[in-house]
């Protein structure tokens, strides 16, 4: 018999529309003692198949599906034609741009649930993040080395999502040599990456299209930048049309870093004021300061990373962009981001609504903002799109 997990009545319904994800309270019974990451038979209540799925009994969520196809074998082939297709479906988004740096691999949205693969020029950066992905890691890593050659290949599953799978944080060289920096190109603009400690996998790689847009949208004048990090949306807009810059973040490490950008874009340090320390506390201080900006750029890290945690992170992003509104120049730009995959875009929008209603201003929006393509979102899993962002411009005399 193989290994199986049974559901409760009713609980097929999601994973007939083919959402990939069964949560633990879901399961009856399991039969034949599956071990973490191994693969399972998922059947109904009533003995119906319907997928095969890696197993994972101490997480919320207990299996992730990784075919639909009762025929198809979960092996060594298996990886190889799923990677080949996404590796493929990137080389052809890519094509044509001079952009060095992108998403090779985005997990579930790729049908492959728990692996996430980034691209840094010559370096690729991969993330084995659920029981599933880390039972065929040694398989994934054969079927890798022989695509898209590269100097070296770093990991970097040291993330928050490993842990509540149950699986310790790991990080270092898997294959060649990486470098601690490495340099990577959006069109004419030049970064530098610290794969080994940066945010995500060094970089992130989501906000490529709005860093060109912020570079096209930048008024003359004053940005300010808050949550920072390496300082890419700064370099972006002063490439563009801001004269000055005001940037924020608690990392006194990301700034150095931000620092190193600002000189590898030929951009004067006298440009840009580099401020370490809690943005919200800072926000306030510029506030009763009375200081105000043209543009004012916010993408705060991740505020909830499950639904539990929306309204504790519901307040503070409205917090965040009441702040920001105030010191906004009238006629100025908001770009405001949240990367909480709990949190809706529509709920987003209610939240800096009513930021604008409590900072008293009038506001319009002017742009809707998500993920680039090479971040895809699998049609029947909205929960791979998890960055929303706003363009809003203060329309009040």
């Amino acid at each position: 018999m193989s290994q199986q997990l049974i559901l409760r009545p009713g609980r097929e319904r999601s994973l007939l529309r083919r959402h990939p994800w069964i949560f633990s309270g879901s399961v009856a019974e399991t039969r034949g003692s599956p071990q973490a990451g191994d693969t399972v038979d998922v059947l109904s209540s009533s003995g119906e198949w319907l997928a095969k799925a890696a197993y994972s009994p101490e997480a919320h969520i207990a299996a992730r599906v990784w075919t639909w196809d009762p025929e198809e074998l979960v092996d060594e082939a298996f990886f190889r034609r799923r990677l080949t297709a996404a590796l493929a479906t990137r080389a052809e988004l890519m094509r044509g741009s001079s952009c060095t740096a992108y998403r090779e691999v985005h997990a579930e949205s790729d049908g492959l649930p728990g692996l996430v693969l980034d691209r840094y020029g010559d370096v690729r950066v991969v993330q084995f993040l659920s029981q599933g992905a880390e039972a065929w890691r040694d398989e994934i890593l054969a079927a890798l080395s022989g695509m898209h050659p590269t100097s070296g290949t770093y990991e970097r599953s040291d993330t928050e999502a490993r842990t509540l799978d149950g699986l310790a944080p790991r990080a270092g060289v898997l294959a060649g040599e990486v470098p601690e920096r490495v340099e990577i190109r959006e069109d004419d603009m030049v970064f530098s990456v610290d794969v080994h400690r940066g945010q995500k996998t060094g970089f992130y790689l989501d906000q490529r299209d709005h860093r060109a847009l912020i570079r096209r949208l930048a008024p003359a004048g004053r940005m300010l930048d808050g949550f920072c990090y390496t300082g890419s949306f700064t370099v972006a807009a002063l490439r563009g049309g801001a004269s000055q810059a005001l940037s924020i973040d608690s990392s006194a490490e990301a700034l150095e870093l931000a620092r190193e950008n600002m000189r590898l874009n030929g951009l004067a340090d006298d440009r840009a004021t580099w401020t370490d320390g809690n943005v919200f506390e800072e926000l306030r201080r510029l506030r009763d300061r009375g200081e105000s900006f043209e543009m004012v750029v916010l993408d705060p890290p991740r505020l909830a990373a499950a639904a539990s945690h929306v309204p504790r992170a519901a307040r503070a992003y409205k917090d965040v962009n009441l702040l920001g509104l105030k010191l906004l120049k009238p006629g100025g730009l908001l770009v405001t981001f949240s990367c909480s995959g709990g949190l809706s875009p529509e709920l987003f929008q209610k939240i800096v609504a009513g930021a604008a209603l409590d900072a008293g201003v009038e506001a319009q929006i002017v742009g809707w903002l998500g993920q680039p393509a090479d971040h895809p979102v699998a049609i029947q899993f909205p929960e791979g799109r998890y960055l929303k962002g706003l363009v809003v411009r203060r329309s009040d005399a």
